[in-house]
């Protein structure tokens, strides 16, 4: 079983994957942006829930260039 072929056959584009790649990457600053307005005792964790989300944007994309080859 291919999981791309799978994606692709039921109709997810590689486009909706670099959506997800760019709007992680929006999502990831606004994280950021956000904690920097919190109380200073909170803010680690806001930061590590920026980080967090910034990582998806990297497997959105590989997820991206893996559906575009497929298709």
């Amino acid at each position: 079983m291919n999981p791309i072929k799978a994606l692709v056959d039921a109709g997810f584009k590689s486009e909706y994957a670099y959506w997800g790649g760019f709007v992680s990457i929006g999502l990831s600053f606004a994280s950021w942006g956000l904690s920097q307005m919190k109380d200073p005792r909170d803010k680690a964790q806001s930061d590590r829930w920026g980080i967090f989300v910034g990582h998806w944007a990297p497997t959105f994309f590989a997820l991206g260039v893996a559906l575009k080859l497929e298709e």
